[in-house]
C-alpha cells in the first residue's frame, strides 16, 4: 500500500492510494473461505460447494468490498499517524476517476479531494470588550409570574350558570329557519368549546345566564368562522363546513368554569417544599429570586451571541469552501439542489468557524468535561423535567434512574457533552475579555434580541 499527499493549497489536497496484489489477496482469500461454509446451491452439501464455484459466483463483489475497506482503514490510519486534520470527509476526485476493470486489474490507484482544517490562532484579552446586560426586574414582571402560577394551579369547576367565558359541553342539532330539528340533519354529541373562542358578540349575548339542559339557537359560522374548528365541532369533513346550512341548536350539558389558584401555605407547599414558604411576603421574595434567575439566563444568553460575533469577527478562520460544498451534495446523497446549498451555506460556514473556533479555545487551555459533571447535568434536567409536571419531591432513585436513561441515550450522551464544554468556553470567554456591565430595561433588552 502507498500513500501519497499532495497540496493543492492551503486548505485542499489530494490524497493518492495506490493498492498491490499483496495487500488484498489474502483478506479476499479469507473472505471466500468464509462464504463457501455458507453457501447453499443445489446439489451440493452446505460448506461443500468448490471454491472455484464460490470465487465466480462472489469473487468480484468480495474483490470490490475489501478494497473499498482498506481503502477506508488506510486513509484513516494515514490520517492520524501523520496527524492530518481534514473538514468533512475524503471525496472521490472527480477529475481522475477512471474505469476499473475488476476483473483483470491486480494493482488499483484511488485518489482523493481533502479538505483541510485551517490553521488560526485565538489571542483573547481585555481589550476585546462584550456588553454584559443587567436587566432590571419591575413590579410587572412580580404581578405576571404570580399570575401565571394562578392559572397554572388552577382548576375547572363546575357551575351553574353562564356569567362570562366558561366552557360548555353538549350537543349540537341541526335546525331549520323555522326552528325545527331536521331528522336527517347534522348531530353532534358531547362536543366541547369555551365561549372565549366564539367570534360573534351577538351570539355570545345569547348564552349570558343559560343553564344546564337550556338551549340556545345560532348561526354556527358566525359563532366559528375557523372551518377546521367547525369540522371538529360538528364531527363531519372539513370539506361539509362551507356547503352545509349553519342553524343549529346547542343543548348545554355541562358548564365549566376556570378557576385561578388561591395563593395559601397548601399551595406554597404544592409549589416549593413544605414549610419553606408560609406567607405572602416569603412567595414575592421566592417570585424575585426566579425573575431573577429567568433574566440572569437572557443575559447569559445575550452574553454568548455577542462574544460569539466579537471573536468571529476578530479570528480569521479561511475554509475549503469548494471542497465543503462538494461534501455537503455527497453526504445528502444529492437530493439537494445547488441554489439550497448557495443559499443555506453561508450559515454552515458560520456554524463551522464557530465551532473551530471553541475547539482552538478548548485544546489550547485544556478545557476537560469530567463524566461526573455529566451526570449532575442529566440528574438536574431529570428534576427540571419532574417539576415541570408540578412534581417537586421526587424520590432520589427516580431521579438517578430518569438521568441514567438519558445518559445511555448516546445521542442525548453527546449533546450534554457539547453543552457542557460550550458552557465551559463561555466561562472562559468571559475570564479573558472586559464585560462592559450595563444596566438595561427589559423592553429594550428585547429590542436588542428582536435587532
Amino acid at each position: 500500500m502507498n500513500i501519497t499527499k499532495e497540496n493543492t493549497n492551503e486548505l485542499n489536497a489530494v490524497l493518492k492510494l495506490k493498492v498491490e496484489q499483496e495487500d488484498y489477496a489474502q483478506r479476499v482469500e479469507n473472505t471466500l473461505k468464509e462464504y463457501r461454509k455458507n453457501v447453499k446451491m443445489p446439489g451440493f452439501r452446505p460448506g461443500k460447494v468448490p471454491a472455484g464455484i464460490v470465487k465466480k459466483l462472489y469473487g468480484r463483489s468480495i474483490l470490490v468490498e475489501e478494497i473499498n475497506k482498506i481503502i477506508s482503514e488506510e486513509i484513516s490510519k494515514y490520517l492520524t499517524n501523520e496527524k492530518i486534520k481534514i473538514l468533512g470527509e475524503p471525496l472521490p476526485n472527480e477529475n481522475t476517476s477512471r474505469e476499473i476493470d475488476w476483473d483483470n486489474q491486480t494493482t488499483f490507484e484511488f485518489e482523493f479531494d481533502l479538505g483541510l482544517a485551517p490553521e488560526f490562532e485565538v489571542n483573547i484579552s481585555s481589550r476585546d470588550k462584550v456588553p454584559l446586560y443587567e436587566i432590571q426586574i419591575d413590579d410587572q414582571m412580580i404581578s405576571e409570574t404570580k399570575e401565571n402560577y394562578a392559572r397554572r394551579f388552577g382548576t375547572m369547576l363546575k357551575v351553574e350558570e353562564i356569567t362570562g367565558n366558561e366552557i360548555l359541553k353538549g350537543d349540537f342539532r341541526q335546525v331549520d329557519k323555522n326552528g325545527e330539528i331536521l331528522e336527517e340533519g347534522i348531530s353532534a354529541e358531547s362536543s366541547s368549546f369555551s365561549l372565549e373562542v366564539m367570534k360573534d358578540k351577538d351570539i355570545l349575548h345569547l348564552f349570558k345566564g343559560k343553564r344546564v339542559d337550556n338551549e340556545v339557537d345560532f348561526n354556527v359560522r358566525k359563532a366559528f368562522p375557523n372551518d377546521n374548528e367547525l369540522a371538529s365541532l360538528l364531527n363531519i369533513s372539513k370539506d361539509k363546513v362551507s356547503v352545509i346550512s349553519p342553524d343549529f341548536r346547542f343543548t348545554i350539558r355541562e358548564i365549566s368554569s376556570f378557576q385561578k389558584a388561591e395563593f395559601n401555605t397548601e399551595l406554597f407547599d404544592m409549589m416549593y417544599e413544605k414549610d419553606v414558604v408560609h406567607n405572602d411576603e416569603e412567595f414575592t421574595e421566592k417570585i424575585k429570586e426566579e425573575v431573577k434567575r429567568r433574566l440572569e439566563q437572557n443575559s447569559e444568553y445575550k452574553f454568548k451571541v455577542d462574544a460569539r460575533k466579537t471573536l468571529m469577527k476578530k479570528v480569521k478562520v479561511s475554509l475549503p469552501s469548494e471542497f465543503l460544498k462538494k461534501w455537503i451534495t455527497a453526504i445528502n446523497k444529492k437530493e439537494i439542489t445547488s441554489e439550497q446549498i448557495e443559499k443555506e451555506y453561508p450559515k454552515f460556514e458560520d456554524d463551522l468557524k464557530w465551532q473551530l473556533i471553541q475547539d482552538k479555545i478548548i485544546k489550547d487551555h485544556n478545557i476537560r468535561v469530567e463524566e461526573g459533571e455529566v451526570k449532575d447535568f442529566a440528574r438536574s434536567y431529570a428534576l427540571l423535567q419532574f417539576r415541570q409536571y408540578g412534581l417537586t419531591d421526587v424520590p432520589e432513585d427516580q431521579l438517578t434512574n430518569y438521568a441514567n436513561g438519558l445518559l445511555s441515550n448516546e445521542d442525548e450522551k453527546k449533546r450534554i457533552y457539547d453543552r457542557l464544554y460550550e458552557e465551559k468556553v463561555f466561562d472562559h470567554i468571559r475570564e479573558l475579555v472586559k464585560t462592559d456591565k450595563k444596566k438595561i430595561t427589559l423592553e429594550k433588552f428585547n429590542k436588542l434580541l428582536d435587532d
